[in-house]
């Protein structure tokens, strides 16, 4: 394996990859993660300059991370500034499907990739930290919600459950999706491995020289591909103070304080980086996976294959979409149809 340098359109970043050589009788995936802040550039067009089949964005790329803020909430107390900073970021973010979806599936079609995209996902009054895939052909294919966020996300996010933990089985290959520190929770991580995963996307907000760690561990344990975006950020990127206030720390920031590092990279089945980590700006970054390394990383290590020993340990995942409220048949709703003023019964959704 030799180290080369990737040659990017005109006026791109410079990425170092690894050549894998890879043979004929196994497919190449030209995959890209892209590193940048919310505000959205004219990345679709880069991204089709390098032949990119499979994009990743980083997490909440659409609707924004809150990075710094607590929302004036502490133990006990909201502040009406909180409440209204909340209700600011409930209108930013999407309905799923919605509009906003649309305009994706139409991007991803219209470019010709695979798009996995972090965005904040509308619900009602609840909001998801979620991820949205889409095919070569412009299909919205499913989400996944984060299932657990961390810390004071989880005054602003609600939980995932076990309906949206899909592995789409598309040409380039069987790609799923964990953000961030869920990441480290083993049995989410083996259900993914349980369904094939091959590669296994990575949105993050976390860019501490510890995460690439992380990642690697994952790319071995799973004999997959791991792809991990994430933002860099500067200060400038959100709102002024006192709009948007970094609790604690705002004195201390200046417009062009780094304040997400990024790191994002790409990772092969044995555990090679193949491209980044990078700390240094904005940038997309990219590697040609070969899909044969997933064999061969696997001849002595299947984790849910002739590795496991399911007679002493195994995995049941609950599946099934969980709802705070359901109806039975007998309870249907009542529409009253005014031109015939009679009533008819409707069925409602099992969902709320």
């Amino acid at each position: 394996m030799s180290l080369v340098a990737a040659a990017p359109p005109s006026g791109g970043p410079i990425i170092a990859e690894v050549d894998m050589g890879a043979d004929s009788s196994a497919p190449v995936v030209r995959a890209t993660v892209v590193q940048a802040s919310t505000v959205f550039y004219d990345t679709p067009a880069t991204l089709a300059g390098y032949g990119s089949q499979l994009v990743v964005f980083p997490e909440a790329f659409v609707g924004g991370y809150p990075r710094g803020s607590n929302f004036g909430a502490a133990i006990g107390n909201r502040t009406p500034k909180g409440r209204e900073e909340f209700r600011k970021y409930h209108a930013a973010a999407i309905d799923v499907p919605g509009p906003e979806v649309d305009r994706l599936a139409a991007m991803a079609g219209k470019y010709k990739v695979f798009l996995v995209m972090g965005v904040i996902e509308r619900d009602g009054y609840t909001l998801y930290c979620s991820v949205l895939f889409f095919d070569a052909q412009g299909h919205y294919l499913g989400k996944h919600r984060k299932m657990m966020p961390t810390s004071v996300e989880r005054i602003i996010w609600g939980f995932g459950d076990g309906s949206t933990i899909p592995v789409f089985d598309t040409p380039v290959g069987k790609i799923g999706a964990a953000i961030c520190w869920e990441n480290r929770m083993p049995l989410l991580r083996t259900a993914m491995y349980g369904k094939g995963i091959e590669i296994y996307c990575a949105p993050t907000a976390d860019s501490r020289p510890t995460w690439p760690a992380s990642m690697t561990h994952i790319a071995l344990e799973g004999g997959c591909f791991v792809l991990s975006a994430n933002q860099f950020c500067r200060r400038r990127d959100y709102p002024p103070a006192p709009e948007y206030v970094f609790a604690e720390i705002e004195e201390e920031l200046g417009p062009d304080s780094i304040v997400c590092a990024g790191g994002s990279l790409i990772i092969s089945p044995m555990g090679t980086v193949l491209a980044g980590p990078n700390y240094e700006g904005e940038a997309l970054i990219s590697a040609d996976l070969d899909l044969g390394e997933i064999a061969r990383a696997k001849f002595d290590f299947d984790v849910v294959g002739h590795y496991a020993r399911p007679e002493v340990l195994s995995l049941t995942v609950t599946d099934n979409p969980v709802s705070a409220v359901s109806y039975t048949a007998s309870s249907a709703a009542v529409k009253i149809d005014s031109s015939q003023t009679k009533k008819k019964s409707v069925p409602r959704s099992s969902a709320v």
